[in-house]
């Protein structure tokens, strides 16, 4: 099941990171797992949270956020994991758009967000192959 990722327009000046990241602890919005790119003006700040709700409310009074579908698929800490992901998504014409990984507590282990261009075909692959995924629930 696809989560919800925040995307944040970040100003790409010193302490807007931190002004972001304040807001969300002072909200007790905790961060679950983030990504940062940049251009020489601006950044995206991706994140995953524990309320995505009151975060898109807190950081949209002052930044353009967007939510989008993302897939965190777990990942085994193993060479090949992630190509043998690679290539099922391969074989079904699935795009990815862009991707992260981030660890979670022992229980939960690593996972690998992706954004591709065909959620329901990206679930179904990985459930095919045995793959969990997080829910908002796990979040």
């Amino acid at each position: 099941m696809a989560i919800k990722q925040l995307s944040v327009f970040v100003e790409n000046k010193p302490g807007k990171l931190l002004e972001i990241v304040k807001v969300l602890a002072d909200a007790r919005v905790n961060i679950r797992a983030m990504s940062l790119a940049d251009t020489k003006d601006f950044g995206i700040l991706r994140l995953i949270v524990s309320d995505i709700d009151r975060a898109k409310e807190i950081l949209s009074r002052d930044s353009i956020v967007t939510i989008t579908p993302v897939i965190a698929a777990e990942m085994s800490d193993k060479a090949g994991a992630l190509s043998s992901i690679l290539e099922d998504f391969g074989f079904e014409h699935i795009n990815i758009e862009y991707m992260y990984a981030f660890t979670a507590s022992t229980a939960l282990g690593a996972y690998v967000v992706f954004r591709v261009d065909d959620t329901e075909s990206a679930e179904r692959v990985l459930k095919s192959k045995g793959i969990p995924v997080l829910d908002s629930l796990s979040i």
